[in-house]
C-alpha cells in the first residue's frame, strides 16, 4: 500500500507543466511512437537536464536559455509566430511504418468501423483520412460531427485549436496519400492519439483537492500528502519562475518527507528487489529448461507421429488392397447373382409351363406319385444344400473371427516390438543404435514368404546388436573397475597426505609453544635487566650522596687541614671520575645486550613464520591438486 501511495506521488508529478528540454532529447509530444508509459510503482523523480545545455523552443513559447532570467509566466508564449521545427524523423521509412502499426493497433482496439487494410494505411485517400481523424477526435468529444464541406479547412483548424505545435497546411489535405504529404498527416494523427491517451489518464486520476469533498474518507492519500505535494509544487514553481531548472534539494526533501509520511523501509525494499532479481533469474532459467524440455518432447512426439503416419500409410495401403479384393468379390457375387436371377427366371418360366401342362393335361396316379416323389427328392436336396450353405457361411464367419483375433494379437505384438525398439533407439533407421539398419516390421508391405525372410533378417541384426552391446558393457565394466582401483589408490594417497599434514601441524604447534616459551623467557630477562638497572641507579645515587657528604666533610675540615686540601681534593675528584666511568660502562653494556637479544628474537620469529607459511602453502596446494584429481575421476566414474 505504501509503495502504491508513493507511485501515485510520482504519477502526480507528471501533472506539472511541461518543461523545456535539450535539443538531444525530444518532448513527449514530439516522440509519439518511441514514447514510453510512465513507470508506476517506484519512487523516482526524473532528473532535469542541465541548465547550460542548448535548448529548443517548446510550443508553450520561447524563452531565454539563461538560468538567471526570471520567467514572467509559462503561458506568455501562446500564440507566438515562431515556427517550430519538427524533430520527429517523419521521412524515415521504419519510423513511418512504426507509426502506421501503432495507428492500426489503436483503431482496432477502439473498434474503428471502417476498413483497415494495409494498403489503405500506406497511402490513404482524403476521405479515409478524414474518417480516421473524425473517429480519433470523437474519443475527445463524443458529440463531434465532421461537416460535409470545407473539410480541408476544418481539420487544420481543429489541430490548431488543440495547440498542435506544427503546421498542417490546407493544400496538403487535397492529397493526403502523397508520399511527401502522408508522413506529416500521420504525425498529426499520432499526436492526436497521444492527446487522447493523456486525456484518458487525466480523467482517470483523482482530483487534487478531493480531501475536502464529502467522500474524503475513501481517499487513501489524505490531506497530509496533499499538503506536502502543494508545498513541493509551490517551492519548485517559484524557483522555476526565477529561472532554475534543477531541483535536487527540493526533490530529495520531498522524497524524505514522503518516506517519513508512509514509513518506507528502504532496507526492506532493497531486500525485496534482490529477492525479485533472484526469482526472475530462477524463472528465466526454469523457462529455458522448460523450453528445452518442451522442444525434446515435441521432437519425440514428432518421431512418434511420423511412425504412426507410416503405420497409417501401411494400414491404408492394406485397406486399399483389401477394398480392391472386396470389390472383386462383390463384382463376382454380382455376376453370380445375375446368373442366379436369370436361372431363377428360367425356373419360374419352366414352372409356369409345367403348371399350365398340369392344368391342361390329365395325369395318371402313377404320374402323380412320380411327380410327388421327385418333388420330395428335390425338397430334400434343397434342404441339404441350404444346410450345407449355412454351415459353410458359419465356418467362414468363424474363420474370419479367428483371423481377426490373430491379426489383432499380431498387431499388439508388433506394437510392443516397435515400442521396445524405439525405447532402445533402433527405430527409425536414423536412430542412434540402428546403425543405418531398418528394424521396423511392415506386415502389409510383403507377402507371407517375404515376412519370414524379413523376420529372420531382423533377428540376425538384433543378435548382432546384442553381442555388440554385451561387448561394450564388458569393456565399460572393465574400465569402471580400473577407475575404482585408481580412485582407491587416490584415497590412500589422500590419507597419507592428510597424515603428513597432521604431522606438519603438530610441528607447527610445537614451534609455536617453543616461541611462546622463548618470548616468556625474554620477558623475564627484560624484567631482570630492569631490576638490575634500578639497583645500579640506587647505587649511583648512594655514591653521589656519599661523595657529597665527603665533600662537605672535607670542606668543614678545610679550616683545620689547610695543608692536606690539595691532596684530599685530588683523591675525591679521582674517585668521582672512576665511579662515573664505571656507571657509564655498565649502562652501555646493558643497553647493547638488550638490543642484540631483541634483534636475535625478531630474526628467529620471522624465520619460524616463513617456514610455517611456506609449509602450509605447499600442503594446501598439494591437497587442492589431489581434490581436483579426485573430482575429475569421480565425474568420469559417474558418467560411466
Amino acid at each position: 500500500m505504501e509503495r502504491g501511495r508513493m507511485s501515485r506521488a510520482t504519477g502526480r508529478q507528471s501533472e506539472l507543466p511541461m518543461r523545456v528540454q535539450d535539443t538531444n532529447r525530444t518532448s513527449m509530444v514530439y516522440t509519439t511512437p518511441q514514447s514510453k508509459q510512465p513507470s508506476f510503482g517506484k519512487l523516482s523523480i526524473p532528473k532535469p537536464q542541465s541548465v547550460n545545455s542548448e535548448r529548443r523552443t517548446s510550443f508553450f513559447g520561447g524563452r531565454t536559455s539563461g538560468a538567471s532570467m526570471p520567467r514572467n509566466s509559462i503561458m506568455s508564449g501562446f500564440g507566438g509566430t515562431e515556427k517550430i521545427k519538427d524533430a520527429r524523423p517523419l521521412h524515415d521509412k521504419s519510423y513511418v511504418q512504426q507509426c502506421i502499426r501503432q495507428l492500426h493497433e489503436f483503431l482496432t482496439e477502439q473498434g474503428y468501423p471502417g476498413t483497415l487494410a494495409a494498403k489503405t494505411l500506406q497511402s490513404p485517400s482524403t476521405k479515409e483520412f478524414v474518417k480516421m481523424f473524425e473517429f480519433i477526435y470523437r474519443q475527445l468529444d463524443q458529440t463531434f460531427e465532421m461537416p460535409n464541406s470545407k473539410v480541408e479547412e476544418e481539420v487544420p483548424a481543429i489541430l490548431k485549436a488543440l495547440r498542435y505545435p506544427f503546421v498542417l497546411s490546407k493544400c496538403s489535405m487535397y492529397s493526403v496519400g502523397a508520399p511527401h504529404t502522408w508522413p506529416q498527416a500521420l504525425g498529426a494523427l499520432m499526436w492526436l492519439i497521444d492527446t487522447v491517451k493523456i486525456n484518458w489518464s487525466l480523467s482517470r486520476q483523482e482530483l487534487l483537492f478531493s480531501d475536502f469533498g464529502e467522500d474524503c474518507d475513501n481517499i487513501e492519500e489524505g490531506a497530509d500528502y496533499n499538503k506536502l505535494f502543494l508545498d513541493y509544487t509551490a517551492e519548485t514553481y517559484s524557483k522555476f519562475m526565477q529561472g532554475d531548472d534543477i531541483f535536487h534539494e527540493e526533490d530529495q526533501a520531498f522524497l524524505n518527507k514522503l518516506k517519513k509520511l508512509y514509513n518506507v523501509d528502504e532496507a526492506l525494499l532493497m531486500s525485496m528487489e534482490e529477492k525479485h532479481r533472484i526469482l526472475s533469474e530462477e524463472v528465466e532459467k526454469l523457462e529455458k529448461e522448460s523450453q528445452t524440455d518442451r522442444l525434446m518432447t515435441k521432437r519425440m512426439e514428432r518421431v512418434k507421429l511420423q511412425a504412426d503416419l507410416k503405420k497409417l500409410q501401411s494400414y491404408l495401403s492394406s485397406l486399399e488392397s483389401f477394398q480392391a479384393n472386396l470389390e472383386n468379390k462383390a463384382s463376382e457375387l454380382k455376376d453370380e447373382l445375375e446368373t442366379t436371377g436369370s436361372h431363377l427366371e428360367s425356373l419360374k418360366h419352366e414352372r409356369d409351363e409345367l403348371q399350365h401342362l398340369l392344368a391342361n393335361q390329365k395325369f395318371t396316379p402313377a404320374d402323380v406319385e412320380r411327380i410327388n416323389r421327385e418333388k420330395r427328392e428335390l425338397q430334400q436336396t434343397i434342404t441339404s444344400l441350404s444346410k450345407s450353405l449355412e454351415d459353410a457361411e458359419q465356418h467362414k464367419w468363424n474363420e474370419e473371427i479367428a483371423l481377426a483375433k490373430v491379426n489383432e494379437k499380431a498387431e499388439l505384438k508388433l506394437g510392443e516390438y516397435h515400442k521396445l525398439a524405439r525405447k532402445l533407439k533402433l527405430i527409425p533407421q536414423s536412430a542412434e543404435n540402428a546403425c543405418g539398419q531398418d528394424f521396423e516390421i511392415r506386415p502389409f508391405e510383403c507377402g507371407p514368404g517375404s515376412m519370414v525372410q524379413h523376420k529372420t533378417q531382423i533377428q540376425m541384426l538384433l543378435v548382432k546388436r546384442i553381442s555388440d552391446v554385451e561387448e561394450e558393457n564388458s569393456r565399460l565394466t572393465n574400465m569402471k573397475l580400473s577407475l575404482e582401483e585408481s580412485s582407491e589408490q587416490m584415497d590412500s594417497n589422500i590419507m597419507d597426505k592428510s597424515n603428513d599434514l597432521k604431522q606438519i601441524r603438530e610441528q607447527i604447534r610445537k614451534l609455536d609453544e617453543r616461541l611462546d616459551s622463548e618470548m616468556q623467557e625474554l620477558a623475564r630477562e627484560e624484567q631482570d635487566w630492569a631490576q638490575e638497572m634500578e639497583s645500579v641507579e640506587n647505587h649511583r645515587k648512594l655514591l653521589e650522596k656519599k661523595v657529597t657528604y665527603g665533600y662537605e666533610e672535607a670542606v668543614q675540615q678545610l679550616k683545620t687541614a689547610q695543608q692536606q686540601y690539595h691532596l684530599v681534593l685530588q683523591e675525591t675528584n679521582e674517585e668521582r671520575r672512576t665511579v662515573a666511568n664505571n656507571l657509564t660502562s655498565v649502562c652501555d653494556t646493558a643497553a647493547n645486550h638488550l638490543s642484540i637479544t631483541e634483534k636475535c628474537l625478531e630474526e628467529l620469529h620471522s624465520r619460524v613464520q616463513r617456514a610455517c607459511s611456506k609449509a602450509v602453502e605447499e600442503d594446501e596446494a598439494a591437497i587442492q591438486k589431489l581434490r581436483e584429481t579426485l573430482k575429475t575421476f569421480t565425474l568420469k566414474a559417474n558418467t560411466l
